[in-house]
């Protein structure tokens, strides 16, 4: 077994039979963890499958910095063919969850098959077995797990999904921890398909690590750094929630379903409102510095969670028209409870509020309705209503009621929280994504800022750069906060996880794991999805054909030539063909020939 790993632990739903298997060193430089290790594995083992079916696996895995003194080590990613676009899915959270599997011995939770009734998968240790879940199905996620914690222990985590998972609605989330969310693909969806409410697990071990004091010593210089620089106290006061009169200033923050992106009531749902109005405490995932969690309560609705952060605000608040904190808190802990991730919830109701508005849905809310916001809500999780297509997202929204041209998706999942016809990158970050029009892999709003907003010149570079550094966190096991918000240099990472490892590796070899991972869920993309291409890249019409209508960005828009030829240089920096498929040149330069011909048959 590779030094600072664990083992895989395969678990078959169907029998409660559970197998662990060793990750060679082989294996363990070529993938690293994390989201690597998930990318891989799901490739191999689900082809051709239906994202809903028993074919399908749910890949848990953390990397080997998790548990570790590497700041924000806490960092776990769940891998499955995705029920919303059906490609390639991964979605990660932070809390406690992955420095507990890994203490458990596990870098690795592989699920197949599916249960034969309601279950919750327990780990403790070596000791795997699936319980009964009867008593639990049906409930929120918060208030499952408070009671699993009763029940188990307070020192078990789980990860839970509400009841939108278990009425498979297509953008489920997975909960953690009261308020971390795995939110985006539909990957909660998935474990409700597979009947499974939560998996708790619980550790004695220590984390492997190949030179503690070489870990003790480069980590304690990252947590300096971090805590030194001259962000730190606003991270800690606000977290997130700060964007927001920033994103409004900028014109990227999604308003009324990305009609235009600076709100008027900014003020009524930002961060100082937020923090004089309804944060009671600060909270950190494990091992972090900064704290950016605000944990929050709302006095109306008598209900705590943790928010709003800034994704959630933006998408809930200014997209679906809300004036009051309180509000959107509530919309927030809704969401968590229900099991549903806030980005794709808040965009499909803003979407049906203005199809309401053009006339295609009868009796929607109206932008600004909290009461009618909170019913649609409820409605989406128990698919009752308009809420049965809505659980299936944006696009088949627009495919039953129209309004195709205001479905802010690409490839099948909503897009997050900027506002992007005056930030050309930040479009281009969202059609390029590989799991959807999600802003994690490549946040490049600055960089439109900087390097102009109607430019699109140099834009490919920057987000192909962004592609692999950003998402190396997730491969690494860690949040990317402290790197990108404070300072702590990619140096630092590479050396502390050649403690842990033992391996020697550079940055420039850490970011060639993080190239080789993006083309490989290319691939899966091409493999699974019948007529994948550039055809899937493509942003919303709203993004090329209307204006920004008021604003700081009034007036811009990236229109379909631009688009085009943003895909053009990003294609040809990438090594793709014309049509966005990885050159056969290009996956033997990575050492990816064994997809060359399932792609080029």
């Amino acid at each position: 077994m590779a030094k600072g790993y664990g083992k895989i632990l395969r678990v078959d739903l169907k029998t409660g039979k559970a197998t662990t298997e060793e990750i060679t060193e082989e294996f363990a430089r070529k993938w690293v963890g994390g989201r690597g290790f998930g990318a891989k594995i799901l490739y191999d083992e689900v082809r051709g499958a239906e994202p809903l079916s028993e074919g399908n696996k749910v890949i848990i895995a953390t990397g080997p910095l998790a548990g570790t003194l590497c700041p924000q080590g806490a960092k776990t990613s769940f891998h499955t063919k995705s029920p919303l676009t059906g490609g390639y899915a991964d979605s990660n959270m932070g809390g406690m969850f992955a420095p507990e599997m890994r203490y458990a011995g596990y870098d690795v939770i592989i699920l197949e098959n599916r249960a034969e009734k309601p279950s919750i998968l327990v780990i403790d240790d070596d000791k795997v077995e699936l319980r009964d879940a009867k008593e639990h199905w049906g409930k929120g996620a918060i208030d499952t797990e408070l009671a699993l914690k009763k029940e188990l222990g307070e020192e078990f985590q789980c990860a839970v999904i509400g009841p939108a998972g278990e009425n498979l609605v297509k953008f489920a989330c997975i909960t953690h921890d009261f308020g971390r969310q795995a939110g985006r693909t539909g990957i909660g969806a998935v474990l409700g398909h597979k009947r499974i409410k939560a998996v708790c697990v619980r550790g004695t071990k220590d984390a492997p690590v190949a030179d503690i004091r070489a870990m003790e010593r480069i980590a304690k210089r990252m947590h300096r750094t971090s805590r030194s620089h001259k962000d730190f106290k606003m991270w800690q006061d606000y977290g997130t929630s700060f964007f927001i009169p920033l994103s409004s200033e900028w014109g990227s923050l999604p308003t009324r379903n990305f009609q235009t992106g600076t709100y008027e009531h900014a003020d009524k749902i930002d961060h100082k409102t937020m923090r004089e109005r309804i944060v009671k405490l600060d909270k950190a995932c494990f091992g972090c510095p900064m704290c950016c969690g605000k944990y929050s309560y709302s006095s109306r609705y008598k209900v705590y969670c943790e928010g709003c952060e800034y994704e959630t605000m933006a998408m809930l608040g200014a997209n679906c028209g809300l004036t009051d904190v309180e509000d959107v808190l509530y919309a927030n802990w809704l969401c968590d409870n229900l099991g549903m991730d806030t980005i794709s919830a808040g965009s499909v109701c803003a979407f049906i509020m203005e199809a309401g508005e053009k006339g295609l849905i009868q009796a929607a809310p109206k932008f600004g309705d909290a009461q009618g916001l909170f019913e649609l809500l409820q409605k989406i999780a128990r698919r009752e209503g308009i809420g049965n297509v809505a659980a299936e997202g944006t696009k088949q929204l627009a495919a039953a009621y129209g309004g195709r041209e205001f479905a802010m998706q690409v490839k099948g999942m909503e897009m997050s929280a900027y506002e992007s016809r005056g930030a050309p990158a930040m479009l281009l970050s969202y059609m390029t994504c590989d799991v959807g029009a999600h802003h994690n892999r490549s946040w490049a709003v600055l960089k439109d800022l900087e390097l102009g907003r109607d430019k699109i010149e140099g834009k490919a570079d920057v987000v192909i750069d962004l592609q692999h550094k950003r998402p190396l966190f997730d491969i690494l096991g860690c949040c990317r906060f402290c790197w990108i918000e404070t300072g702590v240099p990619l140096e630092d990472y590479a050396e502390i996880f050649n403690a842990v490892t033992g391996f020697g590796f550079t940055v420039d070899d850490l970011l060639r794991v993080s190239e080789r991972v993006w083309n490989l869920t290319r691939c899966y993309w091409w493999r699974e999805v019948e007529g994948f291409g550039r055809s899937w890249d493509m942003p919303p019409e709203r993004e090329m054909k209307e204006p920004v209508p008021s604003g700081a960005a009034k007036g811009l828009v990236v229109p379909p030539e631009k688009v085009n030829a943003l895909l053009d240089d990003y294609y040809r920096k990438r090594g793709w063909d014309e049509n966005g498929k990885p050159t056969k040149e290009k996956l033997t330069e990575l050492g990816l020939d064994f997809a060359i011909n399932d792609i080029y048959g």
